[in-house]
């Protein structure tokens, strides 16, 4: 494949996903058709089915590339397991929301069955797993509670949270202000949050 055949071939792969997104979300999932994919990404038939095998592939694919794109986010901000909660992975993955906000409105909402949300959530939760663990470790501490069960609450949390800022009508609150709550959250716990003491009185 030449460097021009390459650009045509990912200009083509982008449009698809593009369309496919939009249509998601005007019609919902199940509605959406591959003849009203290519009619929308403005492709030949024949030139959908040399990149997907078909619609499931395509959003497949969609859902891949925004896990790739915030693993490799996530790689350059994450601190020393040191470092205690920085917050920093939190802020990443709403900035990388603000860049794509319609695929993840699309998965964030379950469509496809819920496919991409599932795997959504179970790569953010072993990552934040991994994160919490290699801490512990570091900081010698032993933790109160499972940190699996801490890791998929606290990404449920994040989930909810971050589909909540998608969808709220603009003037929606700054990016930093949900993070900067989110991290006073997790440091601090819903108790204080909601203006008792330590001790829950």
């Amino acid at each position: 494949m030449t460097v021009v055949e390459d650009r045509r071939s990912r200009r083509t792969r982008g449009a698809l996903r593009d369309a496919l997104v939009s249509l998601v979300l005007e019609r919902g999932y199940a509605a959406v058709t591959v003849e009203d994919i290519v009619a929308a990404a403005d492709v030949g038939r024949a030139t959908f089915y040399t990149h997907f095998k078909d619609k499931e592939a395509l959003y497949d694919d969609v859902v891949a590339s925004v896990l790739r794109e915030l693993k490799d986010r996530l790689a350059e901000v994450l601190a020393p397991e040191d470092a205690g909660f920085t917050g920093q992975p939190v802020a990443e993955v709403f900035r990388h929301a603000s860049e794509r906000p319609d695929a993840y409105r699309m998965i964030l909402r379950g469509e496809g069955d819920g496919r991409g949300l599932r795997a959504f959530e179970d790569a953010w939760s072993t990552a934040a797993h991994e994160i919490f663990s290699a801490r512990v470790n570091a900081n010698a501490v032993r933790p109160r509670v499972d940190l699996q069960v801490l890791a998929r609450a606290w990404v449920g949390e994040q989930v909810a949270v971050l589909l909540w800022w998608l969808d709220a009508p603009e003037p929606r609150p700054a990016t930093d202000q949900v993070v900067k709550t989110l991290v006073e959250l997790s440091r601090r716990g819903r108790l204080w949050a909601t203006g008792f003491d330590p001790e829950g009185r």
